[in-house]
């Protein structure tokens, strides 16, 4: 009988860690999701490099982690990069934190990571709570496949042409659940955008998962744009906007074709009539040229 996996006791993770910098996940609210392993990690760092020290700061002291905070975060990363790189070739222990979650997702540290990968520096990361995830995960709507798009433009111009060029992607055969977070102070705005953009489509709005006031709220985007034009709202919020139907795809591929065929037969160029569909439909220019190639005519041998 095949001996039985070993895991390293819980009260000696430290001894397994690895050097260089650490990618530490942490609670996206609840203190109680906190990992064995990220607390181990943190307990043995030299530095945490941290968004803000003000929200870091009391989870560290309730956990007794007695290493330095320093701030990292989008104003400074570029000009601490040389210092840090330097602690880590020295064989100094970095761990990075953001404020709530997985590290790097709509927060600093990839420059740091990019950098530190270059050096040919060690680079890992302890696994934990993603806000994004969970709020996928508790919509029902398909997991997958997904596209998470971070936090969308703030300006409502940039916003609604960020919105057009997703669904311009989805009628060229795009089918995924989307997923962006949001501030409060924007979120029926937003949802407004959505539902022109999208609707009809299932959606959910994710807040203050693990806290105390978590809500999960589900409908279409209509029905969630009406419900928070006049609720207030407040806290971490993650918006979960279902897949377009297999038929929204496939019937722009079609309208492609079609109109690579009447361009094409009127005698342009390949390159010119994908050209002009990509522009007209939004679709990826080499996917457009490569269909052009496959329905160009085909020339009558001379006799």
């Amino acid at each position: 009988m095949p001996d039985e996996p070993s895991h390293p006791p819980l009260d000696r993770p430290a001894a397994s860690l690895p050097d260089g910098l650490v990618l530490v996940s942490t609670p996206i609210g609840n203190l109680g999701d906190i990992g064995a392993r990220a607390l181990a990690a943190l307990r043995a760092a030299d530095l945490v490099l941290c968004e803000d020290t003000r929200i870091t700061g009391p989870m560290a002291r309730a956990f007794g982690v007695p290493a330095r905070l320093s701030a990292l975060h989008e104003h400074n990363e570029e000009r601490r990069i040389p210092e840090l790189l330097r602690l880590l070739g020295e064989g100094r222990r970095i761990a990075l934190v953001s404020d709530a979650g997985t590290p790097l997702i709509s927060d600093p540290g990839f420059r740091l990571v990019r950098a530190a990968v270059a050096a040919g520096l060690p680079v890992s990361a302890v696994p934990g709570p993603n806000a994004a995830l969970m709020a996928l995960t508790l919509s029902g709507l398909p997991p997958t496949p997904f596209l998470f798009l971070g936090f969308p433009p703030p300006r409502p111009a940039a916003r609604r042409a960020a919105f057009a060029r997703i669904a311009a992607l989805e009628r060229a055969g795009l089918a995924a659940t989307l997923l962006w977070h949001e501030a409060p102070h924007r979120l029926a705005a937003t949802l407004a955008d959505l539902a022109s953009a999208f609707a009809p489509r299932d959606a959910a709005v994710a807040r203050e998962l693990t806290k105390r006031f978590e809500e999960v709220r589900r409908g279409t985007l209509a029905e969630l744009a009406a419900h928070y034009r006049t609720a207030p709202v407040r806290g971490e919020i993650t918006l979960v906007v279902g897949p377009a139907a297999a038929e929204v795809a496939a019937a722009p591929a079609r309208e492609c074709d079609a109109r690579l065929e009447a361009l094409l037969a009127g005698g342009m160029s390949v390159s010119k009539a994908a050209a002009s569909v990509a522009a007209e439909t939004g679709a990826p220019r080499r996917q457009v040229y490569a269909r052009a190639l496959a329905l160009k005519p085909v020339k009558p041998a001379s006799p």
